[in-house]
């Protein structure tokens, strides 16, 4: 029997745009205090890359505030956030496209869920 090309769904790149919520505290482990919220950032920025299929990661200053806001040794332990995969309007960009990193603020994080944002 010859094996069947697989398909996978993976491969496309159209633009979308999901909600997520992260447990920074558990990236947070045996990291020393100074280092805290910009490790953080990092943690985001490679979460956001893996997901999204993209190298090109652009935070949002609203979020990064978030994130520094008790300072560099308290980052908070969870955060909403919304990953907009976006085409680059630049014509000399690398990558065809680039991931939008927002902060969703939220109540409580009790229940939340992955969703799929509608564009309009």
């Amino acid at each position: 029997m010859a094996k069947a090309a697989k398909k996978s769904g993976r491969t496309s790149k159209e633009p979308v745009t999901r909600d997520y919520t992260i447990h920074l505290h558990k990236y947070m482990q045996k990291v020393s205090f100074k280092k805290r919220a910009a490790r953080a950032v990092r943690v985001i920025r490679q979460f956001a890359g893996k997901v999204m299929l993209t190298k090109d990661v652009k935070v949002d200053t609203k979020l990064n505030k978030f994130l520094w806001s008790n300072g560099v040794r308290n980052v908070p332990r969870r955060v909403r956030i919304r990953l907009s995969r976006k085409r680059n309007e630049d014509e000399d960009a690398k990558e065809k496209m680039f991931t939008l990193v927002q902060h969703v603020p939220v109540e409580s994080f009790k229940g939340l869920q992955t969703e799929t944002v509608r564009d309009e």
